[in-house]
Parts: structure tokens; C-alpha cells; sequence
């Protein structure tokens, strides 16, 4: 007999499918509660780890516990295991609650943290290999799926390439586990040692595997600045650019000295230490374009990165740098440093930077950071140009609204006055838009912050303020790599800071006493892409005996070289001089003739010369200027390795030369690079000829390469050393080896020629050419002597003394 058919009622069926919904997620949480996550903690000793890891580590579990994983957390050091364990001990005697939480339930967490923790002496592969059994083991007994390990490098970074090693060789977790390893700066010394660094780690983890830290970017106001932008898009879009910012400041102030760190400060210094990380990335993120979402870790990467590209390069210009007068008696003890030995690390230095992009062209970005000053506090700060003029007087301005009171954004980071983390933003600006976890606060009365008082702003605080490194292991744990450095991201900053710190290294910094004494002894003014102490150095502070010279305790040196005028002095010196030179030729030639053409060679050499010359010399007469190239490489105009391309990078870009008074080399015509059958050199010849009375150049900028050619005229190469060419096509024993130059005899026509020569690497070739004759043959430079003009050699002291 066949039983009835079921009917189902429709309530029946909604709730079995919310039954089964229920069991099928209780299955997930089942199974995701059995996830666990190993933490390793190396260098588990030491200050960083005791000062603020292990209470990162243990509000992580305050937050975590019971909510997906479980937990181990493994300290590790050299240290053998009895002392590590006490040591330890002693560091996770400190861990601390939110006030908010009750003592029993505190006490209760700390019990559980503390039995979770464990010491291990990692010192060899089978110490690594250990603390893999060791992890495997606690997992097997309780059934465990092992959901990740984190690796924390408190540690110096000549260590990180062998603890790699051993963790990629032992001690990576299982299949379906993610690893994840975090770095702490420094991250090299310089461009190269980042890459070298970036490369031997890359050959162990992958990209997403590493999450290198700087804390700076866990900071609250830090970490608000790009939503903060986002959140007020419709307000911030036409002020966020050059029209109205006046500039930027990022400042970090510390009191404290660096007694007891001085063999880290002596290797990094005060730039390293803090502007080319901490400053830098505070700079991208409220310099960068602002990409569609905020939240996509890849598009905020990009445009970082395409900020990093508009960066004018700094030079030694660019920034001032200081030393507290205590320092090198600091580093002699500490050291064990002869008595007359003086430290030239900066613990103090201003760098001025510019951003060469529609945006912020013209907008000064001033970075500082130092030791030993008058008081703990960081800040980004945006002031606003003032553009009102207000008619009636001060006493009927409306408080805090009238546009003529100053109008500026501020993140502050810490410390100061306001003693945490807010934003302020004038009440004359806009009233921003914030986050629910930000509240508006009201400071205590007469608190003034840049020179207004706090009631001028809206003024937002953090609901709950939280550790940076408390933040950033919760962006670690949960898999969030938009508060960390990437690889492109490292090296493009490095990229940025290498050549000032390079042109820096012989720099003697001011001295300065610390602290309140410090008075105005450091402070400094910009103007023409230049930073400079305002106030000159008392004498009292000048290093004793032993120490460098400074570049402006040498005169610029006149004398002769192969019988011509020869001006010799420091390379900033000498290029203030050239460009100074050039200026007042340009002006004659104006006066006398309507017209100035100059003639300019390519290379890195010049690059300093065009900025001077674009930023510091308002009175030179560019619309009347013809420019034209001595040399150039077969490659597009737009290439990098285009002369043209360095002259438009440096110069044309900053200065207003007419349209048809610049001559760039045809080296590409007919979709072809320098084919005879082009003619290119004829015709660049016959504009001269058209253009340039008598084809004598007003005035020639030439270079000597270290084999003696100049211009694109090469040694044991006859071409363009005599004959009736003015313009030829030769070859250079270098990539891209086809070049178009101007001929020797086109050179010697010139009413003048300058050649100026830079750099320790010409040295050697500087003092072979003071001896040999006219053999141009053998080095073409030989060869240049004006038949009616006027040679002058322009050469710095590491060019011309060695």
C-alpha cells in the first residue's frame, strides 16, 4: 500500500530552509574556530618589542580572542633559554588593559596571554626547524586547522636575509596557511642597498607575504589623512592645488637626544632616521592625486608612485642640517672615538621640496626633523593663501569666520600643546565632514595653535585613542597591506632621497646647544628653490680643530688653465657663478643686438646649471634667448636619454622662451633616428647659418667627458674635428652610440665658450689635458679654442684639486 503523499505547508518550508541556514553557518563558525594563528615575535628582548609590541600583541588578543582563532605567541632572540624567558617575563610584566575594562576581566586576559606565550632561542636552523615541531605539536592533540603564522622582525636588518632563509627553508606553515612577515625599518641605507635588500628578500617571500612597517602610518591623524580628503572631496577640490595653498609643513620635533643610540644615529642620521620614511609617505598622502577609491590598495600604490615621478631632485641646496653640540662627545664615549674626532651626522635638517605637476607647481613642501629642540610634536600642516582684503577694521571682524584671519588645515599627529591626535581645519575654511570614530572636542581656554586660538577651528579628536603599532598588527592580522610599504614604494623614496643625502656626506651641520637655547639659531627661510639659516653662525659654535671645512670658507679661484681664464670653487659656488656669467652675456648680447643664442650641451652635468638658471635668475632676458643644442643622441625627443628631453625636464619647462626660439636637434625625421639620407645635419646647419649671424654663437656651454671628448666629438674619430661641416653625425663608444653634434670649427666661431667640468671622476682627465697640446685627435676638448672669442674653463675643487 502506498503511503499518502506529505503536504507541506509554505511555513514548513521557511522554516526548515532557516534551520538549515542556521546549521550550515554554525558549521562555519565551527570550522573557522579551529583556525590557528601562530605568532613569532624575533627579537622578543629588546626595546622595541618591550616598549610597544608585546602590548600590540596582547590588545590584539583583547580583541580576537574567541572570535575566529586561536591563538600562540612565541618570543624569540638569540638569548639563551633561561635568561630569554626571564627576560621576557619581566617585558610581559608591563601589558596593560583599556581603562574601560574590568580589573577581574584584565586580570583574566592577562592569565590566558601569558600561558599562550613562549620563549625560543632561535639562533640556528634547527632552532627554526624546533619551533616548527613545536607549533605542529600544539596543533595535532586539540585537532587544529593552522590558519597563518606571523613573523615579526624586531631585529636589525643584517639579520633579516639569514632569518628568511631559515623561515622559508623550515618553518613556513602548511598547505592552505598564509604567512605573513613584517619588517621593520631601516630598510636599507641608500637606493642600492634597498635594492640589494628588496632583492635577497624576494628570493624567500612574495610580495603579499611582506608587510614592512612604518608606524608612523598607524598613527590616527596619519592614518586619516587620505579619508579625511575623500570624506570632503566637494570642499577640498578647488582649494587642494597651487592656486591656493601657500605650502605645506610635516614636521616631527623630538626633545629627546640620541644618548645611548649614537652607533645606530652615526650610520643612519636624522634624514634616514625619519624623512625619508615617516615625513615621505606623510608627504604622498597629502600631495598625491586622489584616486576614485581610497580603499583600493592598489590604486592609492599607483598613484603614490606617480607622485614619486613628479618630485623635483633635490640637491644639496634643498636642505639645511644641524648637529646638537653634545653629539660627538656622545658618539667619543659611546664610540670610543679619538678626541679629535667630530661626527658631521646631521641630528637636525630642513629639506625644501617641489612637486612639478599641474597640481602644486610653485607650492613649497618643507620637511623637517630634529633632536634636542624645545618640544615633542608632529604635525601635517596646509596653509592657505590669504586672498581677502577686508575693508573694516579687526574689532568688527566675526570671530573666527572673517576671511582675512589665517585659513589652514592641520593633522596633528601627537604630543605638543594639544597632547593627542586631532585635525583642525579653520572655521573660515569649511566645516569637514568626519567619521563617527572622531569627535569634536573643545581645548582648554587661551590655547593658541599657529598663532590662533583653538576656538578658531573645528577641532576632531579619536573617540578612543589607540597605540600605532596596536593598529598596524591588527591590519597585519586581518590581512590589511594599505598602512605598509611596498618594494616600488621603498625604492622610489629611496630613489628621491639618495643623491641629497650623497651631495650631503661631507656637509659640516650647524651646531646648536638643545632645547630652549636653541633660541633662533635654527631657523631657516627658501626662496628660489634654495634653504638657508636665517640667522649667520655665532662663532662660539664653530667645530674645533679636526673638523671639515665648509664650502663658503674657500673664495671662488681665479687663475689659468691652458692659457685660458679658469674659475674654480665649491660646485654650488661655481654654478651661481656660471649661471651668474651667463646672465650678464645674455643681457649684452639683448643690449646690442635684440638677440641672445646660446648653445647648450647635454649629460648631468649641466642639470644643476638649468635649475639655477630657471629658478634664480628672474632678470634673464628669455624672450629674446635662441636655444640651441651642441649635441644630441639618435633617439626620440621624448626619450629620457634625449638632451632635449633634460633641457625641457630642467629648463624650458620653468622659463618662457618663445615657441620658435627653440632648436631641438632633427635627429628623427621620417620616422627614421639619423639617416644620412634624411640630411638632418645639413638642415640643422642651414637654421643656424639662417638664424645666427656669421653662424657665431653668443655662447657655447661645452663639457669634458673622462676620455677627453666633447660635445659628441670622441677620441681616435675624425669626424667633426676640421672641414667645412658645421653639424655632423658621429659615433660614441657608449649607448645610444649614434649622436648629431656641432663641429669643432662651428665651436671655434663662437664670441664665447665655457666649458665647465664637475665632479672627483674628472680629475685624472683634468690634469692629462693641463699638459697636452693641440691634439684633438687624441682628446677633442684640445681642440676648442675660439678664433676671435673669449674660453673660460669653470671647474669644481673635486674636479680640479681631487
Amino acid at each position: 500500500m502506498l503511503a499518502e503523499p506529505f503536504n507541506w505547508h509554505p511555513g514548513m518550508w521557511k522554516m526548515l530552509t532557516v534551520a538549515m541556514c542556521v546549521a550550515l553557518l554554525g558549521c562555519l563558525q565551527a570550522q573557522e574556530l579551529q583556525g590557528h594563528v601562530s605568532i613569532i615575535l624575533l627579537g622578543a628582548t629588546g626595546d622595541l618589542a618591550k616598549k610597544y609590541l608585546w602590548q600590540g600583541l596582547f590588545q590584539l588578543y583583547l580583541d580576537e580572542a574567541g572570535r575566529g582563532h586561536s591563538f600562540s605567541f612565541h618570543g624569540a632572540a638569540l638569548t639563551a633559554p633561561k635568561q630569554g624567558q626571564e627576560l621576557m617575563a619581566k617585558a610581559l610584566e608591563s601589558l596593560s588593559c583599556p581603562k574601560d575594562m574590568e580589573p577581574s576581566h584584565c586580570a583574566e586576559y592577562k592569565d590566558q596571554f601569558l600561558q599562550l606565550s613562549g620563549y625560543h632561542q632561535l639562533k640556528t636552523a634547527e632552532d627554526y626547524q624546533a619551533l616548527n615541531k613545536d607549533i605542529e605539536a600544539q596543533l595535532q592533540p586539540k585537532g587544529l586547522r593552522e590558519a597563518g603564522r606571523i613573523f615579526y622582525f624586531s631585529v636589525p636588518p643584517f639579520a633579516y636575509t639569514d632569518i628568511a632563509r631559515n623561515i622559508n627553508s623550515s618553518c613556513r606553515p602548511g598547505p592552505g596557511a598564509w604567512l605573513r612577515v613584517v619588517l621593520e625599518k631601516p630598510f636599507g641605507h641608500d637606493h642600492l642597498s634597498a635594492q640589494q635588500l628588496a632583492t635577497e628578500l624576494g628570493s624567500f617571500f612574495q610580495e603579499e607575504e611582506m608587510y614592512r612597517v612604518d608606524h608612523y602610518l598607524g598613527k590616527q591623524a596619519v592614518a586619516q589623512i587620505l579619508p579625511f580628503r575623500d570624506q570632503n572631496r566637494k570642499a577640498l577640490d578647488g582649494l587642494w592645488n597651487q592656486h591656493h595653498v601657500e605650502r605645506v609643513e610635516i614636521i616631527m620635533k623630538e626633545t629627546v637626544d640620541a644618548k645611548g643610540r649614537t652607533s645606530f644615529y652615526e650610520e643612519y642620521g636624522v634624514i634616514r632616521d625619519v624623512l625619508q620614511n615617516h615625513l615621505t609617505e606623510i608627504l604622498t598622502l597629502v600631495a598625491m592625486e586622489l584616486p576614485h577609491s581610497v580603499s583600493s590598495v592598489e590604486a592609492v600604490l599607483r598613484h603614490k608612485l606617480r607622485l614619486f615621478q613628479a618630485l623635483r631632485g633635490l640637491q644639496r641646496v634643498s636642505a639645511v642640517v644641524g648637529q646638537y653640540q653634545a653629539y660627538s662627545e656622545q658618539v667619543r664615549r659611546e664610540l670610543q672615538k679619538l678626541d679629535s674626532f667630530h661626527s658631521l651626522t646631521p641630528t637636525f635638517a630642513g629639506v625644501l621640496v617641489h612637486v612639478d605637476n599641474l597640481r602644486w607647481e610653485g607650492v613649497p613642501f618643507i620637511l623637517m626633523s630634529g633632536k634636542a629642540l624645545d618640544e615633542r610634536v608632529g604635525y601635517a600642516r596646509i596653509l592657505f593663501k590669504n586672498q581677502a582684503c577686508c575693508v573694516q577694521s579687526e574689532k568688527h571682524w566675526a570671530a573666527a569666520q572673517s576671511q582675512c584671519l589665517p585659513r589652514q588645515l592641520v593633522f596633528h599627529i601627537g604630543h605638543g600643546d594639544l597632547g593627542s591626535p586631532a585635525v583642525l581645519v579653520s572655521k573660515n575654511l569649511f566645516r569637514p565632514s568626519l567619521p563617527s570614530s572622531w569627535k569634536e572636542v573643545e581645548g582648554p581656554p587661551g590655547l593658541r595653535i599657529f598663532g590662533s586660538p583653538l576656538s578658531s577651528y573645528y577641532a576632531y579628536s579619536p573617540v578612543q585613542e589607540r597605540d600605532a603599532y596596536s593598529i598596524l598588527l591588527s591590519h597585519i592580522y586581518h590581512g590589511r597591506k594599505d598602512s605598509f610599504i611596498t618594494t616600488e614604494n621603498l625604492l622610489a623614496s629611496w630613489g628621491f632621497w639618495t643623491p641629497l643625502l650623497e651631495s650631503l656626506a661631507h656637509t659640516v651641520p650647524r651646531l646648536y646647544p638643545g632645547g630652549a637655547e636653541n633660541g633662533h639659531l635654527l631657523d631657516f627661510e627658501f626662496s628660489s628653490g634654495r634653504l638657508f639659516f636665517s640667522q649667520q653662525q655665532p662663532e662660539q659654535l664653530v667645530p674645533g680643530p679636526g673638523s671639515a671645512p665648509m664650502p663658503s670658507d674657500f673664495q671662488v679661484l681665479r687663475a689659468k688653465y691652458r692659457e685660458s681664464p679658469l674659475v674654480s670653487a665649491w660646485s654650488e659656488e661655481l654654478i651661481s657663478k656660471l649661471a651668474t656669467d651667463i646672465e650678464a652675456t645674455a643681457v649684452q648680447a639683448v643690449r646690442r643686438f635684440g638677440q641672445f643664442h646660446l648653445a647648450l650641451s647635454g649629460g648631468s652635468s649641466p642639470v644643476a646649471l638649468f635649475q639655477q638658471l630657471a629658478t634664480a635668475h628672474y632678470g634673464f632676458p628669455w624672450a629674446h634667448t635662441h636655444l640651441w643644442l651642441v649635441d644630441e643622441r639618435c633617439v626620440p625627443l621624448s626619450d629620457p636619454e634625449s638632451n632635449f628631453q633634460g633641457l625641457q625636464a630642467h629648463l624650458l619647462q620653468h622659463v618662457r622662451v618663445p615657441y620658435l626660439n627653440i632648436h631641438p636637434m632633427p635627429v628623427h625625421l621620417q620616422q627614421r633616428l639619423c639617416a644620412e639620407e634624411d640630411q638632418g645635419a645639413q638642415l640643422y646647419a642651414r637654421e643656424i647659418s639662417t638664424l645666427v649671424a656669421n653662424s657665431s654663437f653668443d655662447l657655447v656651454l661645452l663639457g669634458m667627458g673622462t676620455d677627453g671628448h666633447t660635445a659628441s666629438l670622441f677620441p681616435q674619430s675624425p669626424t667633426g674635428l676640421d672641414g667645412e661641416q658645421l653639424v655632423v653625425l658621429t659615433t660614441s663608444p657608449s649607448q645610444p652610440h649614434r649622436r648629431m653634434s656641432l663641429s669643432l670649427p662651428l665651436i671655434n666661431r663662437a664670441k664665447k665658450v665655457a666649458v665647465l667640468v664637475m665632479g672627483r671622476m674628472k680629475r685624472e682627465i683634468t690634469t692629462l689635458v693641463s699638459r697636452v697640446g693641440h691634439e684633438p685627435k687624441k682628446w677633442p676638448i684640445s681642440g676648442v679654442l675660439p678664433h676671435s672669442g673669449q674660453l673660460v674653463w669653470y671647474m669644481d675643487y673635486d674636479a680640479f684639486l681631487g
